[in-house]
């Protein structure tokens, strides 16, 4: 298990529509073995204290990775910034004694497993109230660390003022940024069509292989 930092809970983000991807459940679109959200919780799950998945519609068929299923409270997908609402809404009644959750999308399957430890480095650094992911100086907005009480001012946001975009409530809030880089490839690879999905089989392919070679060449 690799937790360092304050306790802290993850919240997956399978609410989208996958509209690149023909409206496909994106989700549980395979890639070799299992399907791209098991990828996820797979390498949250040892960095975390506890886990939910926003989703939409069906909750049943998620059933399988064994977390809570939660959907968006508000209508109409307004999109990552109301699941992650949903995701610290349900960590505040459930977990009461967590104070952090980080945030992450279901289509990137090979998260590094010290995400989680390194987006609290960075915020404890920069004396910040979120962290936020950045490799090649890109950064992801729905890769964050943040702290569960603002979801009060993510309410306000998201039903007050009809915010949107998660770089915008960002800039309201001190922010701080941890830096991966790209090679052998992005951690935050994402997919969100049919090449990116075939670019992923070819990443993990090449990922096992090495794995594999590294544990012969120490027999």
């Amino acid at each position: 298990m690799r937790q360092a930092g304050p306790p802290t809970a993850a919240i997956v983000l399978a609410g989208g529509r996958a509209t690149r991807l023909g409206g496909a459940d994106k989700p549980l679109q395979m890639l070799g073995s299992k399907p791209l959200i098991g990828y996820v919780v797979s390498a949250l799950a040892p960095q975390s204290v506890a886990l939910v998945i926003n989703a939409n519609g069906d909750a049943a068929r998620l059933a399988a990775l064994g977390a809570p299923v939660v959907p968006d409270e508000l209508p109409d997908f307004p999109g990552p910034l109301a699941g992650i609402l949903a995701g610290l809404d349900h960590l505040a009644a459930q977990r009461p004694e967590l104070e952090f959750a980080v945030s992450a999308a279901t289509d990137t399957p090979f998260l590094p497993d010290d995400l989680i430890a390194r987006l609290h480095a960075a915020r404890l650094a920069a004396r910040a109230e979120i962290a936020i992911a950045r490799s090649d100086n890109i950064v992801h907005p729905t890769f964050a660390l943040w702290p569960i009480r603002l979801r009060t001012d993510l309410r306000e946001a998201l039903v007050e003022e009809d915010l949107r975009r998660v770089t915008g409530f960002f800039a309201r809030h001190p922010c701080a940024y941890a830096d991966w880089g790209i090679e052998p490839f992005d951690p935050f690879f994402n997919i969100n069509t049919p090449d990116d999905l075939q670019r992923a089989e070819e990443i993990l392919a090449a990922r096992d292989g090495a794995v594999s070679r590294a544990a012969q060449s120490q027999k």
